[in-house]
């Protein structure tokens, strides 16, 4: 039989001129497949470049020039197939490259190939009719195609030559044209592209690449639904809900009292002014008139001076400190749960750790105290220490988990947290002094005892050089002020009996303050007992309790770190009882005669705040290894309905923790400023004058600022104790007189807290033969002297 058009004859054509040069005919054994002879050109059969090159299979130029040169040797059928658009049994050229593996054919096409020609009973004429009319699809769809098309249609066609060549007895001229009759030609070792193969048309499209704003708006979804975005907005959230109703009247009213807090929303108030206005003088306040130094009288919150910046008044002043009130608690509550999440806890046993560590029941006392409250900044710190240095209480340490940048963001937080405050900062920096010898000493003792270089890293090295030199530096600085203090007034510094009053007894550890909506009603009689409750009602929360007491047992925390938990709850716990713990001679006395700066501490009781974080650890632990243990089982149960009950019962502790932080704090309403403050010029003296009106005018003084003899702080001045003294027979000359030698010119006298004071009969009292002058503003009288 013949194998070529139908209608054309038996003989088949030969290859003429370029084309015979091209592609020499080879005689082969009857029954042997011929093989096109170039094919078999290693160089350029199983050039891996020119294979894989898509740009070389496609190149339209390259097939012009191939269609060119089979035209020059007047072959009909190869200019053709050179057009894209052959007839029926014409050649077609050859592709532009080969890939290595097109040159054996595969076993799924030979087997095709095989039942194509036992179906047609051998017919080569029949088969190269119906392969022909396929290749002249394929040529006309030679834009369409891809390396790995063109790379199956060799291997189609190379099956197909095959079983030609064995058809016709091995005539190297018909095999030739069952090649090109049967698919993409590979004689001359380059294949042209070819279109995709008949079922690729069913394919779905590709799909459009997305715009920019597509994008964008994914990246943007991508970080709203990340973790840390998450626990940043749902501990806002919890802590507006918690502290509520902070933000209903932000402008007038303030939690707990309306004494510390005024103080401290002036120093927020002051530090933000003074910084723009003129630097050099922020430790000189406009307090305390004429006393050097004043704004170190007391924690100075200035880390909260940019937030100081925004606005003025003492309405702006109120507000300021509502917002940082309420972002203090979410700050902490994040924190936590950074530093839990870092050390290996899960995420429902990290947010224990964090409402627990910020919500507990004896915090709740220190609500009017924003300088204790703003501790967040001391886990978050951790967390970023611990995660720049690639370690965690669960994993131990992991060198390829370093990253200076982290180190150096931990050092940042944990100074920004210093120059809060040294009541809560002072502890912290003592820590952290003692994390880093006691790491020292361990990664060198390590090293000797494996006789190994153990990873660290000059990168790391440096980090923690240059973050603990800021960190040592601030810390100096924000200490120089607070050591001219003392310089200047010695009766400042504290006693150990000083101490010993506000010192807390072992009852108190489970105590809990009046602001407890749980347990405030219920422990009114073991506050009763407690010398100085705001200071002794210790109780960080009977669940907090309960869940690190569980963790001893049941965690994800090895056994020597939870001992080494435990050993450090009842460490702090001795120490935050002061004397009381065997009078404190093994333990809290020791720190105030030996460290300095620690004498300026007088209340041991907040060291609770690292019993709280200890305990938060310990119950994240025994919350991590429930919550695994339900997904283990969950996981199991055949069918799984159970599963999201039990999940939802992993949510019982963080709900039971939360319950247990609820409170009653009281939010009165702030005195409003005197129309007199507005106006009078400074310096100036406003009376009645005591520790806690003279916070008030503390807060008024933010409008314009101006110096003001006034002032409440943890400790009061001498000279304030003589212009109080002195001044209970305003006005009189000799009280004028010493006003006048302080430098004092106004005074203001307000009517409203007059009652059972000498004032109450003297504010009406003729001021002519005194050489001063008197003016009803408001409700108040001012006098320019």
């Amino acid at each position: 039989m013949t194998s070529g058009q139908p209608g054309t004859g038996n003989t088949p054509p030969t290859p003429t001129g370029a084309d015979t040069e091209s592609r020499p005919a080879t005689t082969a054994a009857p029954g042997t497949p011929t093989q096109p002879a170039r094919t078999s050109d290693p160089a350029r059969t199983s050039d891996p470049a020119r294979t894989s090159d898509p740009a070389r299979t496609s190149d339209p130029a390259r097939t012009s020039d191939k269609a060119v040169t089979e035209a020059t040797a007047g072959s009909p059928t190869d200019v053709g197939a050179a057009s894209g658009a052959a007839p029926s049994g014409a050649a077609e050229a050859a592709p532009a490259t080969s890939d290595p593996a097109s040159d054996t054919a595969r076993p799924g096409d030979t087997k095709a190939a095989t039942k194509q020609d036992a179906a047609q009973g051998g017919n080569t004429t029949s088969a190269s009719t119906a392969e022909d009319s396929t290749a002249t699809k394929d040529s006309g769809a030679t834009k369409d195609s891809t390396t790995t098309k063109d790379s199956a249609a060799a291997k189609d066609s190379t099956t197909t030559n095959k079983d030609s060549g064995a058809t016709k007895g091995g005539d190297p001229a018909k095999g030739a044209k069952g090649d090109d009759a049967d698919g993409p030609d590979k004689a001359d070792g380059e294949a042209k592209p070819v279109g995709p193969e008949r079922w690729e048309a069913f394919a779905s499209a590709p799909e459009p690449r997305p715009s920019i704003f597509t994008r964008a708006g994914r990246a943007v979804g991508r970080f709203l639904i990340h973790e840390w975005t998450l626990a940043t907005l749902a501990a806002t959230a919890l802590a507006v809900l918690m502290t509520w109703p902070t933000l209903r009247y932000p402008r007038y009213t303030l939690p707990q009292d309306y004494w510390d807090p005024s103080l401290q929303a002036w120093q927020m108030a002051w530090s933000g002014h003074i910084l723009l206005a003129d630097p050099a003088r922020l430790w000189q306040s406009n307090t305390f008139f004429p006393e050097l130094w004043s704004f170190a009288f007391s924690d100075t919150l200035l880390g909260y001076a940019p937030a100081g910046m925004l606005g003025s008044g003492p309405e702006d002043a109120i507000l300021r400190y509502n917002i940082m009130f309420v972002l203090a608690h979410a700050l902490a509550t994040l924190g936590a749960y950074a530093l839990a999440r870092q050390l290996g806890a899960g995420r429902i046993g990290a947010a224990v750790a964090g409402v627990s560590y910020t919500y507990a029941p004896w915090l709740l006392a220190q609500a009017g105290h924003l300088h204790v409250l703003s501790n967040g900044g001391i886990p978050l710190a951790l967390a970023m220490l611990a995660r720049g240095h690639g370690w965690s209480l669960r994993h131990g340490y992991r060198p390829e988990r370093r990253h200076d940048g982290w180190v150096y963001a931990g050092w940042l937080v944990a100074a920004w947290q210093l120059s809060l405050g040294f009541g809560i900062g002072l502890p912290f920096a003592y820590f952290l002094a003692g994390t880093v010898l006691v790491a020292a000493v361990l990664f060198f003792a390590r090293r000797l005892r494996t006789r190994q270089a153990v990873p660290f890293g000059r990168r790391l090295f440096t980090a923690d050089l240059l973050g603990g030199v800021l960190f040592a530096g601030i810390g100096l600085l924000m200490a120089f002020p607070f050591y001219k203090v003392t310089e200047l007034h010695p009766y400042a510094e504290r006693t150990i009996a000083d101490i010993s009053i506000f010192s807390p007894p072992a009852s108190g550890f489970v105590t809990a303050p009046a602001e407890s909506r749980i347990w405030g009603g219920l422990h009114e009689g073991a506050r009763a007992a407690l010398p100085w409750h705001p200071e002794m009602t210790l109780l960080p929360g009977f669940v907090l309790y309960a869940l690190a007491a569980g963790g001893l047992f049941f965690s994800v925390w090895r056994l020597r770190q939870r001992l080494l938990l435990l050993v450090g709850v009842l460490v702090t716990m001795a120490f935050a009882m002061g004397t009381r713990f065997f009078d404190g001679t093994f333990t809290y006395v020791p720190l105030f005669e030996h460290l300095p700066g620690w004498s300026g501490l007088r209340t041991p009781g907040r060291l609770m705040l690292w019993t709280t974080l200890l305990l938060a650890l310990l119950a994240a632990g025994a919350v991590t290894a429930l919550t695994d243990r339900v997904r283990e089982l969950t996981a199991q149960r055949i069918p799984s309905w159970p599963g999201p009950w039990l999940r939802m019962a992993t949510l019982l502790p963080l709900l039971l923790v939360t319950v247990e932080g609820l409170n009653t704090t009281p939010h009165p309403v702030v005195p409003t400023q005197p129309a007199a403050m507005r106006s009078a010029e400074g310096p100036m003296l406003v009376l009645p004058s005591n520790q806690s009106l003279d916070q008030h005018v503390m807060l008024w003084s933010t409008s314009g600022f101006p110096d003001v003899v006034n002032g409440g702080s943890g400790f009061t001045p001498r000279q304030l104790d003589d212009v109080r003294r002195v001044s209970q027979s305003f006005p009189d000359q000799t009280s004028v007189d010493y006003l006048r030698t302080l430098g004092v010119r106004t005074v203001v006298l307000l009517r409203g807290q007059v009652a059972g004071t000498p004032w109450e009969i003297n504010i009406d009292a003729p001021v002519e033969s005194l050489g001063i002058s008197r003016q009803e503003v408001g409700d108040a009288v001012v006098y320019r002297l």
